[in-house]
């Protein structure tokens, strides 16, 4: 097995993101896009669950149980042929094992499609967050990743609304960049002004998924 270049570490933050194989939609409707969020959540627990499917037949009680998250999202973004998650490990092995499970959501996909083989472009990719100012900056890209590639519709979601609004269904762990900025609203104003900026610039190409 190939080591990952990346070495991922408790405490610290990565860039993860991956697109469909050939360019190919990875969410082909809003339910897709929904089954996919909704492992997101679920499966992102130390404690196994086995499939969705066996989930949704658990006590009442022990589903809304809150277990301790292999990572912790800080941000996300999903477009119809690609993804991109800031996260923050929180156990040994919690992005590799977190990803590994999200993996099944290819099934999902083939069986719903009656098609085979890889879905997504190989293994997830990854890039170690060195910085705040990085942070700062690739949170806004992630947030706002729909727009910079103008894309939307049902096919497509992000964190945004959670760091622009009183969100009441929080998922993400905002703090580590809310808390450098007074208010949502001084945050939104640092995002929007920072978009075309971040459209333009050279070394943010290799992020790129289009």
């Amino acid at each position: 097995m190939a080591i990952r270049r990346t070495p991922f570490i408790n405490g610290k933050f990565y860039h993860i993101y991956n697109r469909g194989v050939d360019k190919r939609n990875i969410f082909e409707d809003y339910e897709d896009l929904e089954r996919f969020f909704e492992s997101m959540r679920e499966f992102n627990t130390v404690e196994p669950i086995g499939s969705l499917f066996e989930k949704s037949f658990n006590d009442p009680i022990a589903k809304n149980k809150k277990n301790k998250p292999l990572v912790n999202f800080i941000a996300f973004c999903l477009n119809k042929n690609h993804y991109h998650f800031i996260l923050e490990q929180v156990i040994d092995n919690g992005i590799s094992e977190f990803m590994k499970r999200l993996g099944g959501y290819t099934w999902y996909f083939n069986n719903k499609h009656g098609r085979s083989g890889s879905l997504f472009q190989g293994t997830f990719k990854s890039i170690h967050i060195d910085s705040n100012e990085y942070l700062l900056h690739l949170s806004v890209y992630v947030n706002l990743n729909n727009k910079i590639h103008k894309l939307g519709g049902l096919t497509a979601k992000s964190s945004w609304e959670e760091y622009t609004s009183e969100y009441n269904d929080s998922f993400c762990k905002k703090d580590i960049i809310l808390g450098q900025f007074k208010d949502s609203s001084e945050y939104k104003q640092f995002a929007e002004s920072s978009l075309e900026s971040i459209r333009e610039r050279k070394e943010m190409e290799k992020f790129l998924l289009e």
